[in-house]
């Protein structure tokens, strides 16, 4: 199985989820998350870029619900394996109940930059995330759609 397979329009990554999370990052933030070309697929640009991207819903135990290239290739998963996981199985145990309430903060204030964090890939491979970003997903209504998180510099445990 390739573990960084391109997911299919039914997967997940449409144009609407990946302008959710750019969207949602500009109001928030107040700058593009990525350079953006309007004249292409804003879900192809977003799962190609090199930043790490992810996010989750808004289910009691948050699943994955998108990831691109980068954090796939990062957890080494595959799209389909990615989007079944809950979000909290991204972190060690011992690192869960720091994560939680970290999370939550993010859901009271609305974004938190500058995190660090030590990750777990599917492999088991241990890295440390460093200037991540995470935020709420509104939607165009403001009705809230989930979190979402971006980095672009990490290192191995």
């Amino acid at each position: 199985m390739n573990m960084i397979q391109r997911p299919d329009r039914g997967a997940g990554a449409t144009e609407e989820h990946a302008r959710l999370i750019l969207n949602s990052y500009k109001r928030l933030i107040g700058r593009d998350l990525i350079p953006v070309d309007p004249g292409s697929s804003l879900a192809e640009q977003l799962f190609e870029s090199a930043i790490v991207v992810l996010s989750h819903g808004t289910e009691a135990d948050p699943v994955l619900n998108y990831g691109n290239r980068a954090a796939l290739t990062l957890w080494e998963m595959d799209w389909e394996t990615f989007t079944q996981t809950p979000s909290r199985y991204t972190a060690e145990p011992m690192e869960r109940s720091e994560r939680d309430r970290f999370l939550q903060a993010v859901a009271e204030k609305g974004y938190v930059d500058h995190y660090t964090g030590i990750r777990i890939s599917s492999g088991g491979r241990r890295f440390y995330i460093q200037q991540a970003i995470v935020w709420n997903l509104r939607d165009e209504a403001g009705r809230y759609a989930g979190q979402a998180a971006s980095f672009g510099s990490y290192k191995d445990c």
